[in-house]
């Protein structure tokens, strides 16, 4: 006689595999000490040092000009060096691989790191926003324009990130991620207009993510401008890419 209780071994769904997987993945985030500097208390000092500190001359508010960047540096934070250094020590550990033989595809456990980037980077954008205000940001511009460059500025980073630490030792993707981030930030256009390079200096520096971000941002909160087509061309063409790269490059051992 069969029991009431008859065994259904089985994987669970997989929506409700992949939205375990970005929780969990941004438990462990949101619990790392170092991420949290690299991506909260970094961005958020910045922000308060720069605005309060006469140490750049910009045009018009400081807040008004830093705060983009600093949006766009979070975004390079979390989900090019925190993921970069994060997934390229899981890589080296094994825990890639041993995941790879669960029943959650590859493709779904890439999936749930990016949700849980995406989170990461909600929580961010509130806490910037909120300490932006707090210290006389005015923000213009269209809401989904924002919205729309930082999910490119997101995937262009996002792949990087990925392809960095599929193809590199973890020590190397540690010293080349937090290169990449320190180079960027006074590089970038986050605290140092573009306007004070070479022209050829600009020109190149303008077309990387961060500064293409950051410039898009800034023509929207801070110029009230529509879309920036320029600079989300250049942030799409990065993500497609940087993630095709990815996909291809990309080891799991």
């Amino acid at each position: 006689m069969t029991g009431r209780h008859t065994p259904r071994p089985g994987a669970a769904p997989l929506p409700r595999m992949i939205a375990a997987q970005a929780a969990l993945e941004t438990r462990m985030m949101l619990r790392h000490g170092e991420q949290l500097l690299l991506t909260v208390v970094i961005p958020t000092l910045l922000l308060v040092l720069f605005s309060t500190v006469d140490l750049v001359d910009v045009d018009g508010e400081r807040v008004d000009f830093l705060t983009p960047g600093v949006l766009a540096l979070a975004v390079l934070s979390t989900a090019f060096t925190g993921q970069a250094i994060a997934t390229g020590f899981e890589r080296r550990y094994g825990v890639l691989k041993r995941l790879g033989a669960s029943p959650l595809p590859r493709w779904a456990l890439l999936c749930g790191k990016t949700a849980a980037v995406l989170v990461t980077l909600a929580l961010q954008t509130v806490l910037l926003t909120a300490a932006a205000l707090a210290l006389g940001w005015s923000p213009h511009g269209n809401p989904l324009s924002v919205v729309v460059l930082l999910l490119l500025g997101t995937a262009a980073c996002s792949g990087l990130g990925l392809l960095m630490a599929g193809t590199l030792r973890a020590e190397a993707t540690l010293a080349a991620a937090n290169l990449v981030f320190v180079l960027l930030l006074f590089f970038g256009g986050v605290v140092v207009p573009l306007d004070e390079f070479p022209d050829g200096a600009r020109a190149v520096l303008g077309l990387t993510p961060l500064a293409a971000l950051s410039d898009g941002l800034r023509d929207v909160l801070r110029d009230g401008a529509a879309m920036p087509w320029g600079d989300a061309g250049v942030l799409a063409v990065w993500a497609v890419l940087a993630l095709a790269a990815a996909g291809r490059f990309f080891r799991w051992e």
